[in-house]
C-alpha cells in the first residue's frame, strides 16, 4: 500500500532525526508528566511472602496510562506528514482516550473507532473521548470488540489517507507500525532500568502483556542496553528474583553496579 510505504520512509527518517527526538523528549515531559515514579510496594511485597515488588507508576501520566507515549510519538509523525485528521481503534478506551487527548492539543480532527460491546462496557471512556471532541463510531460487525474496531479503521484509513493518519495503539498492524509502538514504549523500559539499578540488584524482570506493549518495551531496551556480560549470567527468563527483604539505602549504592537483566526496565 502507497501509504505504509511513505510511513515506512518517513519513520526511517525521523527516528534518526535529532530534533524529532528532542521535540517528543520535551512533550513527553512536559505535557505527559515524564519521567514516571519506581514504586516499591511494601504492603503487595510482604503479603506475597517478601519478595521485592516494584510498580512503574505509568497511571501517573496524564490521561492515566501509557498509552499516551505512543500516541504523542505517532501524532509527531502525523504533523511531519502534514496530515489534519488522527483515527484510531480502542477496546478499553485508554487508547481512544489518549489519541483524541493528542489530537486536540495539536488542533486535529479526530474519530476513533470502538466495538459496540466496548462501548458498552466502557462508557466512561466513550465520555472521555467526546469530551475532547472525538467522534466514537461504534463497529457492530463480527464479534464488536478490538479486533473488528480495528478492521473498520483500516477501511477508513485506505479511503482517506490523503489527510488521514491513523494511530495503533498496540504492537500489531502492518509495519512499521509494531516497530513505532515498540520504540515510542521503549521509553518506560530506559527509565525503570536506571531507577531499579539504582534501587536494587533485581536480574530480572516480569510485565503483564495483552497488546504487547509492555512486552515490546521489555524487548526493546533489552536489545538496546544489555552487555553481553549481562546476557550470560542474567539471562531475561521472565521471572523476578530478588531477596527477601528491601534493601537499605547503602544495600541499594552498593548494589547499583550489579549485573541486572534490562528486562527489569518493562516495570
Amino acid at each position: 500500500m502507497p501509504q505504509l510505504l511513505e510511513l515506512e520512509r518517513a519513520y526511517a527518517r525521523l527516528a534518526r532525526d535529532a530534533a524529532f527526538r528532542r521535540e517528543l523528549t520535551q512533550w513527553l515531559r512536559e505535557y505527559a508528566g515524564r519521567p514516571t515514579r519506581l514504586y516499591f510496594a511494601r504492603r503487595l511485597s510482604g503479603r506475597l511472602g517478601g519478595a521485592r515488588i516494584y510498580l512503574k507508576r505509568e497511571d501517573l501520566l496524564h490521561t492515566g496510562a501509557h498509552k499516551i507515549n505512543n500516541t504523542i510519538g505517532q501524532a509527531l509523525v502525523a504533523r511531519r506528514l502534514k496530515k489534519t485528521r488522527l483515527i484510531a481503534e480502542t477496546g478499553a478506551g485508554q487508547h481512544g482516550v489518549a489519541t483524541a487527548t493528542v489530537a486536540a492539543l495539536f488542533g486535529m480532527r479526530c474519530e476513533v473507532f470502538m466495538g459496540a460491546e466496548d462501548v458498552r462496557r466502557q462508557s466512561l471512556n466513550v465520555f472521555r473521548m467526546k469530551l475532547l471532541g472525538a467522534a466514537v463510531t461504534v463497529v457492530e460487525s463480527g464479534a464488536q470488540t478490538l479486533k473488528d474496531a480495528m478492521n473498520e479503521a483500516l477501511r477508513d484509513w485506505t479511503a482517506t489517507v490523503r489527510d488521514t493518519f491513523y494511530v495503533i495503539g498496540s504492537v500489531a498492524g502492518p509495519h512499521p507500525y509494531p516497530l513505532m509502538v515498540r520504540d515510542f514504549q521503549a521509553i518506560i523500559g530506559k527509565e525503570a532500568r536506571r531507577q531499579i539499578l539504582a534501587a536494587t540488584g533485581l536480574t530480572a524482570a516480569t510485565a503483564g502483556k495483552g497488546g504487547g506493549t509492555a512486552g515490546a518495551r521489555i524487548t526493546r531496551s533489552s536489545q538496546a542496553t544489555c552487555p553481553r556480560s549481562w546476557k550470560r549470567s542474567a539471562p531475561c527468563t521472565g521471572s523476578t528474583r530478588a531477596s527477601s527483604s528491601p534493601p537499605t539505602p547503602a544495600a541499594s549504592t552498593a548494589r547499583s553496579s550489579a549485573s541486572a537483566c534490562p528486562a527489569a526496565a518493562g516495570g
